[in-house]
């Protein structure tokens, strides 16, 4: 979530004391506000009191209070004003998850339930159940894997101890699936009450004919890629979502683990059936090789983030200029055809035949928009004049003959 803020709704109209709401001291340590804002909120959670509306708005007086005594500013305020103080600020339900630590995964989950647009939650019961420290841990030695199956909503943790050589080589667990099952890899850290407090999350992704999942702690900072930040605008625009989809290349909140034993659970995310799995953990002294192409790689792919910035406002321009170009070529290409058809048109009128148009009803012919008359004055115009023509008559006399024929010879005469 790296810092960023959620807004819930506003403050509500009668206030409690945020240490009063908390159940916290005025002398409380941050450490102390934190353990009790996230017991309250899992006792209040929406996925718990689904038909208790009252504790919906527990819920949001527990965030409001946290939201003041979370952020130093605002508690000092608090302490010397009062409610006054943050009304002169304008301050509404803000929360700050970059002062959550390491447990601002499980409040970005609990948040989802008021409308806050984050990607996917785990069940308040997991996250309870770790906090009370009332789950079953099953080890998991360095250079070994396991396989499992976990059902839906349900979490299987494991326990990952490291000496302190392994801790400055650097860790990595990985888990697959090649059923191409939908789960979570959970980080958990473990809180001042001896419970523990979620502190990252991944979600699997189908990477080849697997999906996988994996957390790597190599004392530099490493990143996760975040694909839910580009489902939006891939489904509106696929351009856009290409230019935005480095921008999903978000720091990971914990990039070292120190000596000891590290807790981790895989969550079932399918929807109707169990998750197959494989979880390994790996010491990455034997590879560096590979550890320092992946430092390599991410910070290849942060210079071409900022080459793409710039580049999307370049091919946005080309693209107007194409457009607008693709609109002028269609203008043109259609006043050049007009142009080039009248012109025929102009030429075609140039002939000594004018079109003669038929006139339904008596006959009447047209020619070109002049007089009509009867077709036999065509035939007339066109025949000799009073003086006569041998070769026409000549003609006609033949013609005559012709007609005159007795095909079956029995009115010939023979001279």
């Amino acid at each position: 979530m790296d810092g960023s803020k959620m807004e819930g709704s506003s403050a509500p109209p009668l206030r409690r004391d945020p240490y009063e709401v908390l159940c916290v001291s005025k002398d409380s340590t941050d450490q102390e506000i934190k353990t009790a804002y996230r017991k309250l909120a899992l006792k209040y959670h929406p996925d718990k009191n689904g038909s208790n509306p009252e504790a919906s708005e527990h819920f949001k007086e527990v965030a409001y209070s946290y939201s003041i005594l979370s952020d130093p500013e605002k508690r000092r305020q608090y302490d010397n004003s009062g409610f006054e103080a943050l009304d002169a600020e304008g301050m509404d339900m803000e929360i700050d998850l970059s002062n959550l630590g390491t447990v601002n995964t499980m409040f970005a989950a609990l948040f989802s339930k008021l409308g806050v647009p984050i990607k996917t939650t785990i069940s308040a019961n997991i996250l309870e159940e770790a906090l009370n420290g009332t789950i079953t841990i099953r080890p998991l030695p360095i250079g070994t894997s396991m396989s499992g199956k976990v059902e839906k909503q349900c979490a299987h943790f494991f326990g990952v101890t490291i000496n302190d050589e392994q801790a400055e080589a650097g860790i990595v667990v990985r888990v697959t699936s090649v059923a191409q099952s939908k789960f979570k890899l959970l980080y958990f850290e473990q809180d001042a009450s001896g419970g523990y407090g979620l502190a990252l999350q991944e979600d699997s992704e189908k990477t080849g004919k697997v999906t996988s999942a994996g957390m790597y702690f190599l004392h530099f900072q490493v990143y996760r890629m975040d694909a839910t930040l580009n489902a939006l605008a891939m489904a509106k625009d696929p351009e856009a979502a290409f230019f935005k989809r480095l921008e999903g290349l978000q720091p990971c909140e914990v990039s070292a683990l120190n000596a000891g034993t590290h807790i981790f659970a895989v969550y079932g995310d399918n929807f109707f059936k169990t998750a197959s799995y494989t979880i390994e953990a790996l010491c990455t002294r034997s590879y560096e090789d590979t550890t320092r192409s992946l430092k390599d790689i991410e910070a290849q792919i942060l210079r071409k983030r900022v080459e793409l910035r710039q580049f999307e406002t370049e091919y946005r321009q080309a693209v107007a200029r194409f457009q607008e170009a693709t609109n002028r070529y269609s203008q043109e290409k259609q006043s050049v055809d007009e142009m080039l058809k009248e012109r025929e048109s102009i030429h075609s009128s140039f002939t000594a035949t004018r079109p003669v148009i038929p006139i339904t009803g008596n006959g009447t012919y047209v020619s070109n928009g002049s007089s009509s008359k009867n077709p036999g004055e065509d035939f007339k115009a066109e025949s000799p004049g009073e003086d006569g023509s041998s070769d026409w008559k000549d003609k006609a006399f033949n013609k005559k003959k012709w007609f005159n024929l007795n095909l079956k010879g029995s009115d010939k005469k023979y001279g």
